[in-house]
């Protein structure tokens, strides 16, 4: 990690198919990283195909199996893995009692579960490196309490948490784990899930890219310099 050019890197960006992901893809494709951009919906990444080095894997990140499988195709790729960024993630709007089961199940199974697998799946090749960079994309909701979204906001605590502790664990091994807490995103996020299409609040959110270029940001800082919880919010205009 002392070169701070992501030119011939290799990431792993999940949640690839919209929102934060897909900008992620494009911005490491266009800096000269090899990506795998992975996502439930392959169809949904098929706008990535023409952005550079991008090897499209369509994988489901609650599934162990799933990311070790998208791992391989990293490999198979580009024959190493520098970074994985784990993004995916789903959200809903609603008081505690009228969310159904299932929903609370796919939101922790999703953000929180595959967020472990995401990693897990790739740290043994970070490991086998001597280096690498592992980016968690968590939310505000970690570390500001919120109405409405009891069961979301704990699994984004629950990746803060793990990010901060693997920080820890895997820095005499030159890994670097940072975890972004974004305010509100203007992707489409829970839309139809507590959150209407073209509501004033959107307005005052962050943009994809700008999450996405926190994350260049991260991955392009010196060796000697780790973030380890980035907090951002939008700042309105005047």
């Amino acid at each position: 990690m002392t070169d701070t050019s992501l030119e011939n890197r290799v990431a792993i960006v999940t949640g690839a198919s919209s929102g934060v992901g897909e900008a992620t893809v494009r911005a490491l494709a266009r800096a000269g990283a090899g990506v795998t951009a992975v996502a439930r919906s392959v169809e949904g990444m098929a706008g990535l195909a023409g952005e550079g080095a991008v090897e499209i894997v369509g994988a489901d990140v609650r599934s162990l199996a799933d990311m070790e499988l998208a791992a391989q195709a990293t490999l198979d790729r580009f024959g190493r893995i520098d970074t994985i960024v784990a993004n995916a993630g789903i959200g809903e709007y609603a008081d505690f009692l009228d969310q159904t089961p299932e929903s609370a199940r796919d939101i922790v199974e999703t953000n929180f579960l595959g967020t472990v697998w995401s990693i897990r799946a790739a740290l043994p090749h970070l490991l086998a490196a001597g280096r690498g960079d592992i980016v968690v994309v968590s939310s505000v909701a970690a570390v500001m309490d919120s109405a409405g979204e009891a069961v979301y906001a704990a699994t984004k605590a629950a990746q803060k948490s793990l990010a901060g502790c693997l920080d820890l664990e895997l820095r005499q091994h030159n890994i670097r784990v940072t975890t972004l807490c974004p305010g509100g995103i203007r992707t489409r996020f829970a839309i139809g899930r507590g959150r209407e299409e073209g509501s004033a609040e959107m307005d005052t959110m962050l943009d994809a890219e700008d999450v996405a270029a926190a994350i260049l940001t991260v991955l392009t800082q010196p060796a000697t310099v780790r973030t380890t919880v980035w907090g951002m919010s939008h700042l309105a205009e005047e």
